[in-house]
């Protein structure tokens, strides 16, 4: 007997998702859960009766488990195809998926990038195999497809297939409501959008091939799901889901400006209190094959994004012998032309000069730039030698002595699966290479991303809106929505879950300190105080016993960027 699509109880387990194209790990919540929800509820799920969890509030609420073991249909989705460190959530590791499908009394079904292959944790340097972690059925196509198809069969089965633009249009409406049973929900959950997926391009290692030629979706699909889920109480969104934001809506290789102004207005018009919307990926050689319609699109999309926005180019390496090797589409030299467009036509300042791009220094508004490029480096890739550590750290030393900024430089280990051609490889030649690979992550950390980070955002720069994740260290550390945000530390304890606005005071290599901004100096603690720079503990002791003062320049010209003064019955 088949099962009633009304009558089904369904769970849907994130186990988050992290692909070249794709993010899932809180804030971020991907694009799986919403469609599957969407496609079930198309073929006859009542939205009430289909309920979510993250994988953290299994492991943080055991009672929830009951979801898992009575649905008539659980859903897991998850999967880590390239390898990351998260602040947000923990992706699940094989052991707990495989507990899931124990746990499960009713059907079970997973899918995403999971279906691409399983190692033996969420790690780089590492090997993967396919393995269904026995489940009843793994989606090997689309997972939302999958369980639309399976609910109208009774849950009996499914073909797996791909869903067409027109079902992805209205399965991201119809499951829009799912942001809302996210932990995370409303303040401080980014949606991840999906503007195109595949590539035209073949690098070794990479899965977004897998996906086949870039197929995009028109800009009225994107809007109408962003207007879904500004109704729904999102204010923050990504258009991450895709191999290069330039070539949307194109012929998958040139730039289109016109379908990225139709995106990026249509956006703006159904959301306009919108506070976050960041992009990822943008292809290098894009850049600098077509420079003049990229130099237009960057234009738009520097135009309507919100500041401190990040495009990720997977130069990958810049030796000349790992790139023919590895099919990789751009040189270093094409790579640092492309570097040098994105930061002449976005590298401005809210209120600041956008003629004179990039800009930085004394003069420069105290705000992040609007559009910066962020550099991914890969390692363990076949034909990696010694020489191909220095490579890297010339390209980079190169960006940073001609006057340009990177938001980010993304380091990593090569995950190998099967379908790609480093499946051959596999993780051997990273393995091989780790001690090397450790000590010259450390080199361009010192060299590279400090004083880069003192450049992108110097003291005095202020973040609006810093979320507080937690504490350590007697230190509160938490960090903007958006793309690569930077990790800030105030210090002491404060209440967690709040945002607040952040002065950044000083700099690590990856992360900065900050304080409340503006601080009110008539209130402020000694250690917040002697966390701006210029002020020692002495300076500081004397500030306090001054108190209290009728403006902030009355302890000092240099510190008015950072402090306030209000009489101490109206301080926080």
């Amino acid at each position: 007997m088949t099962a009633d699509p009304e009558t089904l109880d369904v769970t849907i387990v994130d186990g988050y998702v992290d692909e070249p194209a794709h993010f899932g790990v809180p804030p971020y919540i991907s694009t799986y859960p919403r469609y599957a929800a969407g496609a079930m509820v198309e073929a006859g799920v009542p939205r009430e009766r289909i309920t979510y969890h993250t994988i953290d509030e299994l492991r943080d609420e055991r009672h929830l488990w009951r979801d898992v073991e009575e649905a008539d249909l659980l859903l897991y989705v998850g999967g880590m195809t390239v390898p990351g460190k998260y602040v947000g959530g923990t992706p699940a590791e094989p052991d707990e998926v495989r507990k899931l499908a124990w746990t499960a009394d009713g059907t079970s079904v997973m899918g995403g990038p999971v279906r691409f292959g399983v190692g033996e944790s969420n790690e780089g340097a590492s090997e993967t195999a396919r393995d269904d972690l026995d489940f009843d059925f793994l989606a090997m196509a689309d997972v939302e497809a999958a369980v639309h198809d399976l609910v109208e069969s009774g849950l009996e089965g499914f073909e797996d297939r791909y869903r067409s633009v027109s079902e992805e249009t209205r399965w991201a409406r119809a499951g829009a409501f799912v942001v809302e049973q996210h932990p995370n929900h409303p303040e401080y959950l980014i949606c991840e959008m999906e503007t195109s997926r595949g590539c035209p391009y073949r690098c070794s290692f990479c899965t977004e091939p897998m996906y086949g030629d870039p197929d995009f979706r028109p800009p009225e699909s994107v809007v109408d799901e962003v207007d879904a889920l500004s109704d729904r109480g999102v204010a923050h969104f990504r258009l991450g889901r895709q191999a290069d934001i330039l070539a949307y809506g194109g012929d998958g290789e040139s730039p289109n400006p016109d379908a990225l102004r139709r995106l990026y207005g249509g956006i703006r018009e159904v959301a306009p209190d919108l506070e976050t919307l960041h992009l990822d990926n943008m292809n290098p050689i894009t850049v600098v094959e077509w420079p003049e319609k990229a130099r237009e699109g960057i234009r738009v999309i520097a135009e309507h994004n919100t500041p401190g926005d990040t495009a990720a180019f997977g130069l990958e390496s810049a030796d000349p012998l790992v790139q023919a090797e590895n099919n990789l589409n751009v040189t270093a030299e094409e790579c640092f032309e492309a570097v040098k467009i994105v930061n002449e036509e976005a590298g401005w300042r809210p209120g600041g000069d956008r003629e004179n791009a990039p800009t930085f220094g004394d003069d420069a508004p105290r705000r992040l730039p609007k559009l910066l490029p962020g550099i991914n480096l890969l390692h363990g890739l076949k034909g990696e030698r010694r020489e191909t550590f220095e490579h890297n750290k010339a390209f980079l030393q190169r960006v940073y002595d001609e006057g340009l900024m990177l938001r980010r430089v993304n380091i990593r280990q090569v995950m190998a699966f099967e379908g790609t051609d480093m499946a051959d490889t596999g993780a051997q030649i990273a393995n091989d290479h780790k001690q090397l690979f450790k000590q010259y992550k450390q080199e361009v950390r010192e060299t590279i991303d400090n004083p880069m980070l003192k450049r992108v955002a110097p003291p005095g720069t202020v973040l609006p809106d810093v979320h507080l994740e937690y504490h350590q260290d007697g230190k509160t550390f938490g960090r903007q929505l958006g793309t690569y945000p930077l990790l800030v530390g105030l210090p002491g304890e404060r209440e967690l879950g709040r945002t607040i606005d952040v002065a950044i005071t000083g700099h690590g290599y990856r992360s900065v300190t900050g304080v409340p901004h503006p601080l009110n100096v008539n209130s402020a603690s000694m250690d917040e105080l002697t966390t701006i720079p210029g002020i020692g503990k002495s300076r500081a002791g004397d500030i306090v016993v001054g108190r209290p003062y009728e403006s902030a320049a009355e302890v000092g010209e240099d510190l008015t960027e950072f402090v306030t003064a209000r009489s101490p019955e109206s301080a926080d």
